[in-house]
């Protein structure tokens, strides 16, 4: 089933790269303008209207829940091109050099997964939709503690391994809603 995983994960990150590099194309990097606790607020909002749906089943404006959850991925990959650009880096980023950023963190989220998804036996494949759903949330909820006690933890990991685990559980989603 591993492999399967892998296939199933490349397929979905292969969906939101996607759309990632034509709005990239589109737009250029003006994401780069936001703060980290603004991209955090706007996963948080993207969250929060998956969560939403889920629960009233109904919805007034067309975006799916599929494509929010794309958002998702995309958005914590910028968060964590944020984390990792100098504050000197230009706002707009060649084209190329964005997307290569991207698939950076994308093989390394992957890697994660892969070693999660071994030692917990892909019991992820056993969730509702609608945990990623919460996990995600309660991530944000975390991230934005740490953001306000300006980075520092005790314990705990930080913002960016946040991130990354929003990537995986909205990969999972989008691979179990592709499954239905």
């Amino acid at each position: 089933m591993a492999n399967n995983t892998s296939n199933q994960f490349d397929e979905q990150i292969k969906k939101c790269r996607d759309i990632y590099q034509k709005k990239t194309h589109d737009y250029g990097t003006s994401w780069r303008v936001l703060r980290p606790k603004s991209l955090t607020d706007q996963l948080f909002i993207k969250a929060q209207r998956i969560q939403t749906l889920e629960e009233k089943q109904t919805q007034m404006v067309e975006d799916n829940i599929e494509g929010e959850f794309i958002g998702l991925v995309n958005y914590a990959i910028m968060g964590l091109i944020q984390m990792e650009l100098k504050e000197n880096a230009p706002l707009e980023l060649p084209e190329t050099e964005a997307i290569s950023l991207y698939d950076k963190h994308a093989k390394e989220i992957k890697d994660l997964m892969m070693a999660k998804n071994h030692d917990y036996g892909e019991a992820w494949r056993n969730m509702r939709v609608s945990s990623f759903t919460d996990l995600i949330l309660m991530k944000l909820l975390r991230i934005k503690q740490i953001e306000d006690n300006q980075g520092k933890t005790l314990i705990s990991e930080g913002i960016d391994a946040g991130y990354r685990d929003i990537v995986n559980y909205s990969i999972f989603a989008l691979i179990k809603l592709n499954e239905l």
